[in-house]
């Protein structure tokens, strides 16, 4: 059996170093980069550390608006199936890259099938809340990190194909934050940055709802962070970058260490020996919870609605005091981490058996 596998940004790079592994055994996965992310820090660098197979088709296609990003990647992705001719396509997440994908192999009635498919943050103002709603209706097999995601799905409509697999991504910690922590060159990015384990607190900013506000959102979200009593750490993330360097020399604040952005090995090890993780990331919110960091999630809803109990993750506005009293006051519940809503670690593994079931129906 032949599978096309879309990805494009390095969430997704993270997801397959785990599920092309276990992939190997049940067919023949050809890898296709969209380019979405392209800088080697972004890119690059995730293929070689987690020995993920080298993508047998590089498109190229690079930033731009939404419109002309899925756009091209759509033309594209649909040369290379015609060429290829698939039994299926794989795809994972929210990204442009995920809806170019399915809606170029669902119009060429080849099967989708979605890795992390039902979640819902229900605001349609987010790019990635479009596309994961649309890849959903066109998919063929659905597999749900949470039994929240499979009631998303019903609640739509959607019933058949759908799978609990478990998330993927804890596979991907429970895998990788054993390498990262036996790995000297890894644990070695401490004394790189200078910075001492739980000294200080971890955080990203990347997404357009951030961004968008320009200048005097970051700055706002800066002033936050200036008032902690630990330094804020922030692997800085390309779009964002200009930003928070014109808000650091405008400000003169003193208390955030912007870096380059990291591998996943390294930011493993970053988020398990914070104090605290501040993101407006939906993937980040979640291993700051597999790893058990507390968590303030910048953004005023998040589709990973199972973190939010015992306060293990909060919502804030992008306001400065909000952002200062949720990231000093909130208290932790360790009794709520008694379940654990995200399977077994074993989500790939499932989603290898699915497929091998597929190929031995298409035979």
């Amino acid at each position: 059996m032949k599978l096309i596998t879309v990805v494009g940004a390095r969430p997704q790079f993270i997801k397959a170093s785990v599920v092309s592994m276990a992939l190997a055994h049940v067919c023949d996965e050809v890898i296709v980069h969209t380019g979405q992310h392209y800088d080697r820090n972004m890119s690059d660098v995730f293929f070689e550390e987690l020995k993920i197979p080298k993508p047998a088709y590089h498109l190229g296609v690079g930033s731009g608006t939404h419109g002309k990003q899925t756009g091209e990647m759509l033309i594209k992705i649909e040369e290379v199936l015609q060429k290829e001719t698939p039994d299926a396509l794989l795809v994972y997440g929210d990204t442009n890259s995920t809806l170019a994908g399915a809606l170029a192999a669902a119009k060429l009635h080849i099967p989708v099938l979605h890795v992390e498919a039902g979640l819902r943050s229900f605001n349609r103002r987010m790019p990635e809340e479009l596309n994961r709603v649309l890849t959903d209706h066109i998919s063929d097999l659905l597999f749900c990190p949470t039994q929240t995601a499979v009631q998303n799905l019903k609640n739509e409509g959607i019933t058949a194909g759908v799978q609990n697999s478990g998330d993927v991504m804890l596979d991907s910690v429970l895998h990788f934050s054993k390498l990262a922590g036996e790995n000297p060159e890894k644990t070695a990015i401490f004394q790189k940055l200078g910075i001492q384990p739980k000294q200080y607190r971890l955080a990203t900013l990347h997404r357009a709802e951030t961004t968008d506000g320009g200048l005097p959102a970051v700055e706002r979200i800066f002033r936050a962070f200036e008032r902690l009593p630990q330094k804020v750490v922030i692997p800085i993330h390309p779009r964002t970058r200009s930003l928070a360097e014109s808000a650091i020399a405008q400000c003169g604040f003193r208390n955030i260490q912007l870096i380059d952005p990291v591998g996943y090995l390294e930011m493993l090890l970053l988020t398990s020996n914070a104090c605290q993780v501040l993101t407006d990331s939906g993937g980040l919110q979640k291993e700051a919870w597999f790893l058990e960091i507390p968590c303030v999630t910048l953004r005023s809803e998040t589709e990973w609605v199972e973190t939010l109990a015992g306060n293990w993750n909060v919502l804030s506005a992008l306001e400065t005091d909000e952002i200062y009293d949720k990231a000093v006051n909130t208290k932790v519940d360790p009794a709520a981490r008694s379940q654990m809503p995200f399977g077994d670690g074993n989500a790939s593994g499932k989603i290898a058996a699915a497929l091998l079931q597929m190929g031995e129906n298409v035979k």
